[in-house]
C-alpha cells in the first residue's frame, strides 16, 4: 500500500514511518520541516517526502495514495493555545482541505491523529468511552473534535475516515519531544534531580508509548473496512490509565536519587480522565499496547544518558513553544509558522 504519512519528521511520524515500512508499505512523507533538527542521537533515516506546509498542500500531493496517515499538527495544548487562530487554520481547515483532496483523489483509508484530549473535563470514577461527550478545554482539543466532526460528514462507500484518540504519548523517538509529561519529567529528574510537579498530581492521565502508537495505526491501515469505517478508537491501555503523581513516582523509581517534588503551584488541572481501550482491541484481534509508563521511564532514562542530554537542548532544542519562538525570533520563520523565503 502506498502511503502518504504527514508530519513524517516529527515526534510520532519518526516513529511510525520504519514500522509501516517494516509492514511492506511504500511510505511517502510530507511534513514542513519545523521539527526536522530536533534529533536526539543519530540522525533517523527518513522516507522519500516533500517539505510542504499542511496549509498548502495540492492535489499532487494525494495522487497515486492508497491511504493517508494524518499526524502533522501543531501539536500540544500550550503551543496551541500561543496562537489558537493558527491552531484552528492549521489543524482544523487544512487538515479538512487535505481529506477532500485524499477523497476526490480516489484514497481509500484517511486515518486522523485525534486525541483523548477531546473528553479533557471529564473526571469522574468511570472509564471514558468512545461514546461520551466530548469536553474539550483547549484550542488544541477543540480543532480535533471539530476535525472529527467535518470527516465523518466526509465518509462514504469510497472513503473511509478513521479517528485514532491517542492517548498523551510518551518514550524515546529520534526526534524527541520533551513537553509531553512522561518525557518531560524524566528529563527533568535527569538534570535537577528532582521529579518536578506544578500541578497537584491528582489529574488522571491516559499514556502511551510512541512506537505503540505506531504498531496501532499500523493495524488500522489494512483492518477491515467495517470494523474501522468512520469509527473513532481510544489508543492506549488502561495499565497506562495514572495519575500525575503515579508517574512521578515511577520516574524516581527510574531514575536513581530523584526526589518526586509536587509543588501544586498551577493548581488543580481541569484536564482529568481515565479511558477505556477495548473498542480498538476488539475491532483488531490481538491488538494490544506493549508498553508500559514504568519500561519507557527507564527507556528514557537510559536514551537521555546514552546520548548526553543537556539541559539547553531539553528546554529549547526538544520544547515546541521554545523551537518556534527561537525561529520567529531569528526571523526564519513569520508569525504564522511559515518559513521565510
Amino acid at each position: 500500500m502506498r502511503v502518504l504519512l504527514t508530519g513524517h519528521q516529527g515526534y510520532l511520524g519518526t516513529v511510525m514511518a520504519p514500522v509501516l515500512t517494516a509492514a511492506g508499505h511504500e511510505v511517502v512523507g510530507l511534513d514542513s520541516g519545523l521539527f526536522a533538527d530536533s534529533v536526539l542521537g543519530p540522525q533517523p533515516a527518513d522516507p522519500p517526502g516533500v517539505r510542504v506546509d499542511l496549509r498548502d498542500i495540492t492535489a499532487e500531493h494525494v495522487a497515486g495514495v492508497d491511504a493517508v496517515i494524518h499526524l502533522a499538527a501543531l501539536s500540544n495544548d500550550p503551543l496551541g493555545s500561543l496562537a489558537p487562530e493558527l491552531t484552528y487554520d492549521i489543524n482544523h481547515h487544512a487538515s479538512v482541505r487535505l481529506a477532500r483532496l485524499a477523497r476526490d483523489a480516489g484514497v481509500q483509508r484517511f486515518l486522523y491523529a485525534s486525541t483523548c484530549s477531546v473528553y479533557g473535563a471529564s473526571g469522574g470514577d468511570g472509564l471514558v468511552t468512545e461514546d461520551a461527550p466530548l469536553r474539550p478545554v483547549t484550542p488544541y482539543a477543540e480543532s480535533k473534535v471539530r476535525v472529527e466532526d467535518d470527516l465523518h460528514a466526509l465518509a462514504d462507500g469510497d472513503f473511509t475516515p478513521v479517528f485514532m484518540r491517542n492517548a498523551t504519548a510518551f518514550g524515546y523517538s529520534p526526534r524527541l519531544r520533551a513537553d509531553i509529561v512522561l518525557n518531560n519529567l524524566v528529563g527533568h529528574a535527569l538534570l535537577s534531580g528532582e521529579v518536578l510537579v506544578l500541578s497537584d498530581g491528582t489529574p488522571w492521565r491516559p499514556l502511551v508509548h510512541a512506537a505503540d502508537i505506531a504498531r496501532a495505526f499500523t493495524a488500522a491501515l489494512t483492518a477491515p473496512r467495517e470494523a474501522v469505517h468512520d469509527r473513532a478508537f481510544n489508543i492506549g491501555s488502561e495499565i497506562n490509565n495514572v495519575t500525575v503523581a503515579e508517574i512521578a513516582d515511577q520516574v524516581a523509581e527510574a531514575v536513581a536519587g530523584a526526589k518526586v517534588v509536587i509543588t501544586g503551584e498551577n493548581g488543580a488541572d481541569p484536564r482529568s480522565y481515565r479511558v477505556d481501550f477495548s473498542r480498538f482491541r476488539n475491532a483488531i484481534p490481538g491488538f494490544d499496547c506493549e508498553w508500559t509508563v514504568k519500561q519507557g521511564a527507564l527507556e528514557l532514562a537510559d536514551a537521555y544518558r546514552k546520548f548526553d542530554l543537556t539541559r539547553e537542548a531539553f528546554e529549547q532544542r526538544f520544547t515546541r513553544l521554545a523551537v518556534l519562538r527561537a525561529a520567529t525570533d531569528a526571523g526564519t520563520v513569520d508569525d504564522t509558522l511559515r518559513w521565510r523565503r
